[in-house]
């Protein structure tokens, strides 16, 4: 049965990959997962945004991809040990600091794929994400992060679990079993999508028999991150539900109009 997140809404899926840093955006100092780079992801008409969290000091879920702040600011300090609003001060001039609560207030009308990067989000996730579960999927590269929301969104009081994504392991799985033309029913047990690199290093992750059995148990099968709009097409054309983009603007342009 198809979760919710995916109903009522347009088809190949388009994710804009933390929001949408456009040409005006980036010239004016606009981060990624900011609430600027989400309006604009919403405004070029981009349904689904995909997004990451990370823990402050204070135990806040904030929208954040690093474990770091080096790579936006310099600072070597870890996300968990800086208050939230002192994150908050940084962000001020780059688009603005979103909670996860924050970003499901202000974007009544997205839905979102959150990327849970460390496990202590998980159980903050779980009251956030109870009234939400319909336009919520929880991912992450670690499957035990992924399962401990679901598992944390459940004991908070939902009827619904959110919809998920594999990890890595899950993946892995997937792949090595379809190319041994192994079932991967087990591994793809209450998994919605399967969102994937085309390739990873010389092995190509994306194959017709992944496709094959992810749709043939009803799985949805994401490709990121796809920029270019001949890329776009082509993976489509082959069979993919849709992909995660840093250019929503361009995807959106491509595929949906």
């Amino acid at each position: 049965m198809t979760h919710p997140f995916f109903e009522k809404t347009g088809h190949p899926r388009i994710f804009a990959h933390r929001g949408l840093v456009t040409a005006a955006g980036e010239a004016s100092g606009v981060w990624e997962n900011s609430a600027v780079a989400f309006a604009a992801a919403h405004a070029a008409g981009a349904e689904y945004i995909e997004t990451d969290c990370q823990v402050t000091a204070d135990g806040d879920v904030v929208l954040f991809h690093d474990a770091t702040l080096t790579r936006l600011t310099g600072d070597p300090r870890a996300v968990r040990d800086v208050s939230t609003r002192e994150l908050s001060a940084l962000f001020a001039d780059h688009g603005g600091l979103l909670t996860v609560a924050d970003a499901l207030a202000s974007f009544p009308t997205s839905r979102f794929n959150i990327d849970v990067k460390t496990r202590e989000a998980a159980e903050p996730l779980g009251p956030v994400l109870v009234d939400h579960v319909d336009r919520v999927l929880v991912t992450s590269f670690a499957d035990a992060n992924r399962r401990a929301t679901i598992a944390a969104v459940l004991r908070a009081g939902a009827g619904l679990r959110p919809a998920t994504s594999g990890g890595s392991g899950t993946i892995a799985a997937v792949r090595a079993l379809t190319a041994l033309r192994v079932s991967p029913a087990r591994a793809l047990r209450d998994i919605d999508a399967l969102q994937i690199p085309e390739r990873h290093g010389a092995l190509k992750v994306l194959t017709p028999a992944l496709l094959k059995a992810a749709h043939g148990r009803g799985v949805e099968v994401h490709v990121w991150t796809v920029n270019d709009p001949a890329d776009m097409r082509r993976l489509i054309d082959l069979g993919v539900d849709g992909v995660v983009s840093d250019r929503a603007d361009l995807a959106v342009e491509t595929l949906h109009r």
